[in-house]
């Protein structure tokens, strides 16, 4: 099986990444990819590994997805209770990580993060499904339950409850903004001899560099 598995590669050759094709802001560069990615009709386009790490640097890393950006950064949503709540609660760095395999790219992002204002998280929370709306409520995220049916039940307490108009946020719940210190854009090359640019903040500026693969 070991065998099998050293044995699958893939040789990448759809494009190139020079420095001299990047914009001087990483996040429109950021930008301009997202836009091809759309196009492209990537399935979940949206999706990013999210990394974070306990006060005693344990890490931890999950699939959650990118719901706004900024000129200052990244943001998602998620329940502040949760164990990545806890965790950016004790260490508010992170790092994200797109990969896009059909055009085979990947974006690595490192930085700092806070949670968005009340309005923001308001503004996203009304913009959701009844049903997510009610799942922000009936789940208590990331502890630990005795079966399928604690949600379920969670669900039909919540819908009665509030029905299915003007269902309020819950005060557990909310956005955080990821914003970049560093930002790596990968494109994979023939060989294994693929483009990385990486952008590090420094002041109110952007270093460009290129990296080894």
């Amino acid at each position: 099986m070991n065998q099998t598995i050293a044995d699958i590669r893939k040789d990448y050759k759809l494009k190139s990444l020079r420095e001299e094709d990047v914009l001087s802001n990483p996040i429109e560069q950021f930008t301009n990819w997202w836009s091809e990615a759309v196009s492209s009709k990537i399935e979940e386009v949206n999706a990013m590994t999210l990394a974070t790490s306990a006060i005693d640097g344990t890490p931890y890393a999950r699939i959650v997805l990118l719901k706004g950006l900024t000129n200052e950064g990244f943001m998602f949503f998620t329940n502040y209770e949760s164990a990545k709540g806890k965790e950016l609660a004790q260490n508010p760095k992170a790092a994200l990580v797109f990969f896009w395999k059909e055009l085979e790219r990947q974006v690595r992002i490192e930085g700092t993060v806070e949670k968005v204002s009340e309005a923001e998280s308001e503004a996203y929370f009304v913009s959701r499904p009844v049903a997510s709306k009610i799942g922000a409520w009936a789940s208590p995220q990331s502890t630990t339950i005795e079966s399928r049916e604690i949600l379920e039940g969670n669900v039909l307490k919540y819908q009665a409850q509030f029905g299915e108009e003007n269902i309020p946020k819950p005060p557990h719940w909310g956005g955080y903004i990821v914003k970049p210190a560093k930002l790596e854009f990968w494109q994979g090359r023939r060989s294994r001899l693929h483009d990385r640019i990486l952008y590090t903040k420094q002041d109110e500026n952007w270093k460009i560099s290129r990296l080894a693969p």
